[in-house]
């Protein structure tokens, strides 16, 4: 049921307008976005759901000269160079200025919900071939990637070019120097220290780019018999501790610059330099990405001399935690298993294992954007939702 409007009004000398709604809520809304946010033909590009209102026209100081209530589920506006607007009661309901609305709005646009995790983790599973050909198991895979960070795709076929079609099912992958699509296996002058059968530390993948990809995804084609477990840790998890556990320690990777680097030659030649702080945070200082990968971390430190060991006191302490058993979940990957999983959130590692005369490990690994898995998410809990 759409919300019905009670009653209508200006208030503060123009500069707002009252909504009394039916349920007995109210809302106030600003003059100055109800004119930047006109919907009619000239100030709204409808099929492309766009602005077409020039910033430079808008008068930030704008009241209204009427408003009206047009019917319970829409309200009208004159403004003083009698511009006319409408607005319909549901859209205005959805953008009300309460704490409690926007926080709603955040939610449904955002899906921000998190459930952190260690040891104790219940690795999800959804099999392949349901997420690409069923769409409510396409959704209940993106929901839990970004709600818990990591999920396992099971039965896939073993053999290279099934992460393409998943970068379609989703939208497109991420190109990087390494390729579309890349091979992680043993090999001769390796240009990435996951190209040799050593033990790998927990890490982000590739800091040195000013935006990292979101979402990883890495599919078994061969494993080896002895070694080559996968290990996994929650950044965001691991990032609370240390921040609970030592304040200062937080407050330093939160604030430092670290320089990331990558030189060499794949997809194409590459030079790589960037900035990262080793916990980026929002307004509220809670951690929204893990930028850390000590193979990439550059030589060249630029902080003065004597902040050097206490960067690497607060670094040693939170890789500490990261490697702690409680926090650390280890897997083997089968062949025709793909795990996808956060790469802002969730650090990976490798435990060793022996080389041959031959390849006994392959994996293939691709990238894609939040923005890219977001956006399929969204079209895809509308679609269900409706459905419903």
């Amino acid at each position: 049921m759409s919300p019905g409007i009670q009653k209508v009004e200006a208030s503060d000398a123009g500069h707002f307008v009252r909504v009394e709604w039916e349920d007995g809520s109210e809302s106030r809304y600003p003059c100055v976005w109800l004119r930047d946010n006109c919907q009619c033909p000239r100030c709204f590009l409808r099929s492309a759901r766009a602005r077409k209102l020039v910033f430079e026209d808008l008068d930030v100081n704008i009241v209204v000269k009427e408003v009206a209530l047009a019917d319970r589920k829409k309200i009208s506006i004159t403004w003083p160079d009698e511009h006319a607007s409408e607005y319909e009661a549901e859209w205005l309901k959805k953008r009300c200025f309460s704490e409690e609305a926007r926080a709603e709005m955040q939610e449904d646009l955002f899906l921000p919900e998190c459930q952190y995790w260690g040891s104790d983790l219940q690795l999800p599973k959804i099999p392949f071939e349901e997420i690409m050909y069923n769409d409510e198991s396409a959704y209940k895979w993106l929901c839990t990637l970004k709600k818990v960070g990591i999920v396992l795709l099971t039965g896939a076929a073993t053999r290279q070019g099934e992460l393409v079609k998943l970068g379609h099912r989703i939208g497109f992958l991420r190109l990087t120097f390494y390729g579309p699509t890349w091979q992680v296996q043993d090999k001769v002058d390796a240009n990435n220290v996951a190209y040799t059968t050593g033990k790998l530390c927990f890490h982000t993948d590739y800091p040195a780019l000013q935006y990292p990809p979101g979402v990883q995804l890495l599919h078994c084609i061969k494993q080896t018999a002895a070694g080559g477990e996968s290990e996994v840790v929650d950044g965001f998890h691991v990032s609370n501790k240390l921040k609970k556990q030592n304040p200062q320690a937080y407050q330093i990777l939160s604030s430092t610059a670290v320089d990331y680097t990558d030189v060499g030659v794949d997809y194409c030649d590459f030079a790589v330099q960037c900035k990262q702080r080793i916990i980026d945070v929002d307004s509220r200082g809670q951690a929204v990405r893990i930028n850390y990968n000590n193979a990439t971390r550059d030589t060249v430190f630029d902080i003065p001399a004597e902040k050097v060991r206490p960067f690497y006191a607060a670094l040693k302490e939170f890789d500490d935690l990261l490697n702690s058993p409680e926090h650390k979940f280890t897997y083997k990957l089968k062949p025709g298993d793909i795990v996808t999983f956060d790469n802002w959130r969730v650090l990976h590692g490798r435990q060793s294992y022996q080389s041959g005369s031959e390849v006994t490990r392959h994996l293939e690994g691709a990238y894609a954007d939040w923005d890219v898995v977001m956006s399929r998410l969204r079209l895809l809990r509308k679609s269900i939702l409706n459905r419903d």
